[in-house]
């Protein structure tokens, strides 16, 4: 909608979205035709590289052990062990699992957006040398774009 200058995205409008409660790792949709069906929240940011606000995300506090999959396909991407507390509102990870980000230069041309590499799902941007951890790293991560598997007690 256009409003007096001004362009109002309402589709974008973020609600609070609540954690999705996995009990198991599931298996990795390759399938681009049975991808998990998505929010237009959740399509905002995954497809069209949308950004959720700072602080409003459900796993940006998150501490539990587990592991953080792809929201759109399933993949495991980051685990719960490289999670640190950036400070910057959004879920932050020094590392990812094995080969499963891929880094590509970012449309501003500044920064490198992090996709998912089976499905190409937007995550959010990688930056190095900030200082937070000893591996110089943040993937700066959307909660929109992960689904979390607790790690199972016992």
């Amino acid at each position: 909608m256009y409003f007096g200058g001004l362009l109002i995205l309402s589709s974008c409008v973020q609600a609070q979205h609540k954690p999705v409660e996995l009990t198991e790792v599931p298996s990795v949709i390759t399938n681009p035709d049975n991808y998990r069906e998505l929010t237009e929240f959740e399509a905002y940011v995954i497809i069209n590289k949308g950004t959720e606000r700072a602080f409003t995300g459900a796993y940006h506090k998150n501490k539990e052990a587990g592991i953080y999959l792809c929201k759109q396909c399933n993949q495991p991407l980051f685990s719960s062990e490289t999670k640190f507390d950036s400070g910057t509102g959004w879920p932050s990870f020094d590392d990812i699992i094995e080969d499963n980000v891929t880094e590509l230069p970012d449309a501003d041309g500044r920064r490198t957006e992090i996709v998912c590499s089976n499905c190409d799902g937007h995550l959010g941007h990688v930056f190095k040398g900030e200082g937070f951890t000893s591996k110089q790293t943040r993937h700066c991560v959307n909660s929109a774009s992960l689904n979390f598997v607790a790690r199972k007690k016992g």
